[in-house]
C-alpha cells in the first residue's frame, strides 16, 4: 500500500515537459496517486528527453514521470473533454500548464470545475500568469532564465549571459507549485473548500533572483544589485594541486581558521579580512588570498586540514563522480531497478524522509497503459472504454 503524507490524495495531471511533472513527481513522492493524462501525441518530454530504448520511453521522462498512472484521451473530442471533467470531478488536485484561455475552450478552468467539485485545488503554472502584459506569451525555462536576470547573472561573471546548464526555472516553479498545493491542501482541511493556485514562472523567478541580489537597490534607484560574494568571478571552486574544492568560510571562526589552515594566521588581524563585514567589502582579495593558499595542496590533503577545523568544504565532483560517491551509496539515493518496460535502469530514490512511512513508487508509465483501469474506476463500461480510447 502507497504511503507516505499525501497517501489518499489523488490528482489529476495535465502537464508536460519539466514544469508541471516537476510538481507531480513531487506529490507523487509524497505519496498522492497521479494520473498523467497525455494526449494522442504523447508529452513531449517522452521524445524531447533524450534517446530512448523503446520510443516514448526517453531517460528524462523516466525520471521525471515515475509514480505516475497514464491515460491517453483527445481533448480536441467531446469524449476526450467528458473524461477529463469526469476524472476533475473525481479528484483532489488538478494540476495544468495549460495557458488559462485553453483551459476555458476545454471547459477545465477552476470557473468550470468547482460547481462539481467544491474541494478541489486547481493549480495552473503559467509562464506569465494570467495578469499584465505578457499573460498570453508562451514560455519555456530558457525564455523565463532570460526574462527573469537570471542569465544576465551570469553575465556578470562571465561577460555575457548565460543559461545554467539545468531547466532551473522549471524546477524551482515546479518545487513552488507542489508548496502551494500542499497549502491549499491544508487549507481544505480547515475550511472543506478547496481553492484555484496560480503559479507564474516569470515573477516567481523575479522573486527568487531579486530576493538573493537585490542588493543596495532595496535602499535606492541608483544603488548596486548582486551580492559581491556571489558575484565576484572568484566565487567559484578553488583549484587545489589535483583537482578543485568547495570552501565556504563565512563566520569569523571559520575565515580564522581558514588563514591557520593556508598557513597565513597574520591575516586574522589585517583591516581588509578581520570581520564579516571587512571581508565582504573586500571580497576580491579575500577569493584571492583562498585561492594562492588552496593551491599548494591536493584536494584530499585540504579536505582533511580543513574539516579538522571545521571548516565547510567538499571535494568538487564531476558528475560520473556522482555514480561512486560513498555518501550517496550508504543512503541509497541512486538505485538500479528493473523497469517492467524498459529493463534495468538507473532510478532515484526521493531524497526527503518521513518518519511515518514513504511512498512506494511505481515505474514511469507506457503512455496510456493505465487508461483501461482509470476509465472502469469512474464508472465506464467496457462498450465506452473501447469508445474512448484511442487505438
Amino acid at each position: 500500500m502507497t504511503a507516505g503524507p499525501l497517501a489518499g490524495i489523488r490528482v489529476l495531471d495535465l502537464t508536460s515537459v519539466v514544469v508541471g511533472p516537476t510538481a507531480t513527481l513531487t506529490l507523487a513522492q509524497q505519496g498522492a496517486e497521479v494520473i498523467k493524462l497525455e494526449p494522442p501525441e504523447g508529452d513531449l518530454l517522452r521524445r524531447l528527453g533524450g534517446r530512448a530504448r523503446t520510443p516514448g520511453m526517453a531517460p528524462k521522462f523516466l525520471q521525471f514521470n515515475r509514480g505516475k498512472r497514464s491515460i491517453t484521451v483527445d481533448l480536441k473530442t467531446d469524449a476526450g473533454r467528458a473524461v477529463a471533467q469526469r476524472l476533475a470531478a473525481s479528484v483532489d488536485v488538478f494540476v495544468a500548464n495549460i495557458r488559462p484561455a485553453a483551459l476555458r475552450r476545454l471547459g477545465l478552468a477552476w470557473q468550470d470545475l468547482f460547481p462539481v467539485n467544491p474541494r478541489l485545488v486547481h493549480c495552473t503554472i503559467t509562464g506569465f500568469g494570467s495578469r499584465g502584459r505578457y499573460r498570453d506569451l508562451p514560455a519555456y525555462d530558457t525564455i523565463i532564465q532570460g526574462a527573469s536576470g537570471m542569465a544576465a547573472c551570469m553575465a556578470r561573471m562571465f561577460g555575457e549571459p548565460r543559461y545554467m546548464p539545468f531547466v532551473i526555472a522549471d524546477h524551482i516553479s515546479g518545487f513552488i507549485a507542489a508548496q502551494a498545493i500542499c497549502a491549499a491542501l491544508v487549507a481544505r482541511a480547515s475550511t472543506g473548500r478547496g481553492q484555484a493556485v496560480e503559479v507564474p514562472m516569470f515573477e516567481n523567478m523575479v522573486n527568487f533572483v531579486l530576493t538573493e541580489h537585490m542588493n543596495q537597490r532595496i535602499f535606492s534607484d541608483d544603488g548596486e544589485w548582486g551580492d559581491p560574494r556571489i558575484m565576484d568571478p572568484a566565487g567559484r571552486p578553488v583549484r587545489t594541486l589535483d583537482g578543485f574544492v568547495g570552501v565556504s568560510a563565512n563566520t569569523d571562526a571559520q575565515a580564522f581558521a581558514l588563514f591557520d589552515a593556508i598557513g597565513r594566521p597574520e591575516l586574522k588581524h589585517d583591516p581588509r579580512f578581520n570581520s564579516v563585514a571587512a571581508r565582504l567589502a573586500n571580497v576580491g582579495a579575500y577569493f584571492q588570498v583562498r585561492a594562492e593558499g588552496l593551491a599548494k595542496k591536493t584536494t584530499a590533503e585540504w579536505l582533511v586540514l580543513l574539516r579538522e577545523r571545521e571548516v565547510p568544504a567538499m571535494q568538487v565532483n564531476n558528475i560520473d563522480d556522482l555514480f561512486d560517491d560513498p555518501h550517496l551509496r550508504e543512503v541509497g539515493l541512486i538505485e538500479r531497478q528493473i523497469h517492467h518496460s524498459e529493463g534495468e535502469v538507473l532510478a532515484l530514490r526521493p531524497a526527503t524522509r518521513f518518519s511515518d512511512g514513504e511512498a512506494t513508487m511505481r515505474d514511469a508509465p507506457l503512455q496510456g497503459e493505465d487508461g483501461r483501469a482509470i476509465l472502469a474506476e469512474l464508472g465506464y463500461s467496457e462498450t465506452e472504454i473501447d469508445a474512448v480510447l484511442l487505438p
